[in-house]
């Protein structure tokens, strides 16, 4: 099946090693990430673990007390909101353990898919499909889906890459959509899986 052998390329060519598989940090580093730079995430989560290592010592802090520490990342104060709120829950419903299902992160606020599915896949090694801005316009761009939301994608996604290859996908598709195959100027030239590329608009 091509799609399954390109798919392989993307992550043969493209890894990307998840060093940290704590459930609280992975969760609470990917809301972080939420319309961030990866580099940028890296110093808020660095910043704000460094001072607060688990979900009972986050949710007796206060808002403005990590506002400093996630600033790197934008949006600090929506984000603090939602860490703290989170933290909270945590604590409160599942006693201090992040739980393991999609139907359970789901309820968490600020948790949408994307978020939830790379938690299951890091922390958990359940076989989950995150898609984001880079693996839903990859995705459309190779001609393997039709789609106009990440949604339809990760349904599609689900359809036609077997399960072993749901989450590693994700993060070598992030690594492939910053150094090749961008948003604007694509470097075709230099594409590993140019030739199955189905794009209009390859160069």
């Amino acid at each position: 099946m091509e799609i399954e052998k390109v798919a392989k390329l993307i992550i043969e060519n493209f890894p990307r090693d998840h060093k940290e598989k704590d459930p609280f940090k992975v969760l609470i580093t990917t809301v972080l990430s939420q319309r961030s730079k990866d580099e940028n995430t890296e110093i808020a989560a660095e910043n704000l673990f460094n001072k607060y290592k688990t979900p009972f010592e986050l949710s007796k802090a206060k808002e403005e007390d990590i506002y400093e520490l996630i600033k790197p990342a934008g949006l600090y104060r929506q984000k603090a909101k939602r860490i703290i709120e989170i933290s909270k829950i945590i604590v409160e419903k599942y006693s201090g353990i992040v739980p393991n299902s999609l139907e359970e992160l789901l309820k968490l606020p600020g948790v949408g898919r994307k978020t939830a599915n790379i938690v299951l896949y890091v922390s958990f090694s359940k076989p989950a499909l995150a898609v984001d801005t880079h693996v839903h316009r990859i995705s459309n761009r190779l001609g393997w889906v039709n789609t106009k939301t990440p949604e339809e994608t990760e349904f599609k996604l689900m359809e036609i890459l077997p399960k072993n290859l749901w989450g590693p996908i994700n993060g070598s598709m992030v690594e492939f959509g910053k150094k090749v195959c961008k948003p604007v100027s694509p470097n075709c030239k230099i594409c590993p899986i140019s030739k199955y590329c189905k794009w209009e608009g390859k160069r």
